[in-house]
């Protein structure tokens, strides 16, 4: 018994956490190279190495063509000595004989090491990939190790992972040592390992996190309709319950907060606002833009896509939001286009004036100065435009023929595309 490479192959199971017959062909498959050496005139393809899974004895075999004369230097056997291995043999036959040389022993110590380490990593390799590859979408945890450029090189442990920038949260900054969690955005297979990539920018993020937070969304009790997310800042996420009993909002809040806090705490004190699902789009329109209480919330007739809100003057900037945060995140959490204006019966004329202008001028066709000109004329709507005379638009306004024909014909573009 070969108790020395048994002692290896248990050793190299027991550390390495890889399958003992995994080991066996890596070992056989370098003392296969090895053998070959030591055998003179021996081709690549005639020669195989096993090794007895009970003693661990190993032994080389090799095709020989039966002949009645060995030519030197040949891979041939007489008629004799194949008979002794093979009663049936006969001039011409091909048998596979052991050829085991007697430093096979000594050869597998120069040589093999290297190819059975190189077998070993891409078993674990191996073994690392198929740990991964299924979890895509899982949350994981690991330490920076190092930064290349602008990416973060993150140890998980038995893999290692890359978090790039565009995967990284802005205002976040980490150091050599800090402990991460990211979620596993793709995983790769690799020549030197398979290559995981994290974010924790990306809206999934976030949803993971509440699925390992509130119990409710584990259980299909409580499903995420949605997420709009600007990392850092703000997150919108709707909610909704499939059980009448319980109060989908509330339970993403938690005793006291503590679920969302945690959830906050996790991402750097990310604002995270939890809306209410609803199939009727103007009550969703109207959850995802609170705190802000709106008085009108309308689905444009010509553009389903397009929802006109109408707020009062001490909500507007609440719904709008900082930097217009509110209202964009609420229309990429819906999918549609939100204008929000502040309520005209409390607009001053100066106010009226300044929008009359800016819709105008959002006209293709028509500059921000013909607008004002436009507008100070009387002329406040496209519908005005179209029904007017050349003549009256040129004397009103103050336009050459030119430009009056000009922005004649782009109102009407406008009338004829939104009436399609």
């Amino acid at each position: 018994m070969n108790n020395e490479l048994q002692t290896i192959l248990s050793y190299m199971e027991r550390e390495r956490g890889i399958e003992r017959e995994v080991l066996i062909e890596a070992v056989e498959f370098a003392l296969q190279s090895a053998a070959r050496k030591g055998i003179p005139g021996q081709r690549d393809q005639e020669l195989r190495v096993e090794i007895d899974r009970k003693t661990y004895d190993i032994k080389a075999y090799a095709h020989r063509e039966v002949v009645d004369k060995v030519k030197p230097g040949t891979q041939e056997i007489n008629l004799n000595d194949a008979r002794a291995t093979n009663p049936n043999a006969d001039i011409g036959d091909v048998l596979e004989v052991e050829v085991t040389p007697r430093n096979l022993g000594r050869i597998a110590a120069q040589t093999a090491k290297q190819a059975i380490l190189q077998k070993i990593r891409q078993a674990e390799r191996e073994i690392v990939f198929d740990e991964y590859k299924d979890r895509v979408g899982d949350i994981v945890s690991g330490t920076v190790r190092q930064f290349n450029r602008s990416d973060i090189i993150i140890d998980l442990g038995r893999a290692e992972a890359i978090m790039p920038m565009k995967e990284r949260v802005p205002i976040e900054e980490y150091q050599v040592g800090d402990r991460i969690r990211g979620l596993i955005r793709s995983v790769q297979p690799n020549p030197a390992g398979p290559s995981v990539m994290l974010s924790r920018s990306h809206p999934d993020f976030v949803r993971s996190l509440f699925e390992l937070e509130v119990s409710e969304i584990n259980d299909n009790v409580v499903e995420i309709k949605g997420i709009a997310r600007e990392p850092g800042y703000r997150t919108k996420i709707a909610v909704v319950s499939h059980d009448e009993k319980v109060d989908p909002v509330g339970a993403c809040v938690g005793m006291r907060g503590m679920r969302v806090k945690n959830i906050v705490r996790e991402l750097s004190g990310e604002k995270i606002d939890i809306v209410r699902w609803s199939e009727d789009l103007k009550t969703y329109v109207t959850n995802a833009l609170s705190p802000a209480k709106l008085a009108k919330v309308e689905i444009d007739t010509q553009d389903p896509g397009l929802v006109h809100v109408v707020a009062d003057t001490d909500q507007l900037s609440l719904a709008i939001g900082k930097r217009g945060q509110n209202v964009r995140l609420t229309a990429k959490l819906l999918g549609i286009r939100i204008d929000i204006q502040k309520d005209e019966s409390e607009m001053s004329f100066e106010e009226k004036v300044t929008r009359a202008v800016e819709v105008m001028a959002a006209i293709e066709g028509i500059t921000h100065e013909q607008a004002e000109q436009l507008v100070h004329a009387g002329f406040l709507t496209v519908e005005g435009i179209v029904t007017a005379e050349l003549v009256d638009l040129e004397e009103m306004t103050g336009f050459d023929e030119a430009t009056a024909k000009g922005i004649y014909e782009a109102a009407v573009a406008q009338s004829e595309g939104e009436s399609s």
